[in-house]
């Protein structure tokens, strides 16, 4: 099948509900039974054809019943609001997965979600920074996440530790990070002390393109 050329060179926060290095990242079952969190993502270069989309950030709300992959999902989508309409029309097309190949990322978890509720235009605030294994994102009354780095129970130090999927269709590598975050509206959450990865990683219709995703950060 032939795509549209697009790719989208990204810096990422994403939290979930399950314990630090998610259950997902090694084939087991949510820490709780189901499996809730918010993202953001910040397109720092990109373009759908002759579209450019750099500089644009999107945000998500997500739910799933059980396991991901059982399907039963929902999904709010919240995009930039300085988004223009081809804009908002192209990261809906790749966010989607229309325009990738279906056992690539974004395919994959399109094809998990049952409800989509409308979606919301809004500012989204975003801060990355994975050398302090740290993140940030808000967008106002709706959701919101604070991430620093897992700190030892003990000493309280913090305690540096990164995966590194060699197959994965998230990320390639990513820094783990604790996370406090919630949500209202389409799904009502607050989790506190939980999952949260923060990654820079680049996709195209094949799913990521590993020569331009980075390493996760030095020590």
């Amino acid at each position: 099948m032939t795509y549209v050329d697009w790719k989208i060179r990204t810096k990422q926060v994403g939290t979930c509900s399950c314990d630090y290095g998610c259950p997902c990242e090694f084939n087991a079952l949510p820490t709780h039974g189901d499996c809730e969190g918010v993202m953001a993502l910040e397109i720092t270069e990109g373009h759908f054809g002759a579209t450019r989309l750099d500089g644009l950030r999107v945000a998500g709300v997500y739910r799933w019943p059980g396991p991901v992959h059982e399907g039963g999902g929902t999904w709010w989508s919240i995009v930039d609001k300085a988004a223009t309409p081809a804009q908002i029309e192209a990261l809906f097309t790749i966010l989607g997965g229309k325009e990738q190949e279906p056992t690539t990322g974004f395919a994959i978890y399109a094809s998990t979600i049952a409800h989509e509720p409308e979606p919301l235009f809004a500012d989204i605030a975003f801060e990355w920074d994975i050398e302090g294994r740290s993140g940030r994102f808000v967008v106002a009354d709706v959701m919101g996440a604070e991430v620093g780095p897992i700190r030892n129970p003990i000493t309280g130090k913090p305690h540096y530790i990164a995966i590194k999927p060699h197959n994965g269709f998230e990320f390639r590598e990513a820094e783990m990070a604790s996370a406090d975050f919630w949500s209202t509206g389409a799904v009502n959450q607050r989790h506190t002390g939980r999952f949260a990865a923060i990654t820079h990683a680049t996709y195209g219709p094949y799913g990521i393109i590993a020569a331009e995703s980075h390493p996760a950060a030095p020590i």
